[in-house]
């Protein structure tokens, strides 16, 4: 999944940022992985005319889904971390919630050992003589 990340001028190591930040969003959304063609995180600076307060910084994360609309979240924290993790948390969660509905709904299609005929093979129980 490719993840991409745009930032305002007030936040630094962008490249950095981009590397760790599609470090963690392969490593905990890769469940999704064959569904999502990529991630756009925007991190900003809400207040960056004044030093310091609050809660200041806001990540929106947008999946863009094969077939289907895109989910976006958005998250707002004191630094850029735990405003980043905390999208992530919460696409996790909107993706979690998306797909239980496909999967009841609509039982997409998804790899499974289930479907392929090697692993049954080696799975079978031989007949009892």
């Amino acid at each position: 999944m490719k993840v991409q990340v745009n930032t305002s001028n007030d936040i630094d190591n962008k490249d950095a940022l981009e590397r760790w930040a599609g470090e963690y969003l392969n490593e905990h959304l890769a469940r999704f992985d064959q569904d999502i063609t990529s991630v756009e995180v925007q991190i900003t600076d809400e207040n960056h005319a004044v030093k310091g307060g609050g809660v200041d910084k806001r990540c929106m994360m947008e999946a863009r889904i094969n077939g289907r609309a895109p989910i976006a979240v958005t998250n707002y924290g004191p630094d850029q971390n735990l405003a980043f993790r905390g999208a992530a948390e919460k696409l996790e969660h909107a993706l979690d919630h998306a797909f239980g509905k496909l999967d009841r709904r609509e039982h997409r299609v998804r790899e499974t050992i289930r479907r392929d005929p090697a692993a049954l093979e080696s799975t079978a129980v031989p007949p009892e003589s």
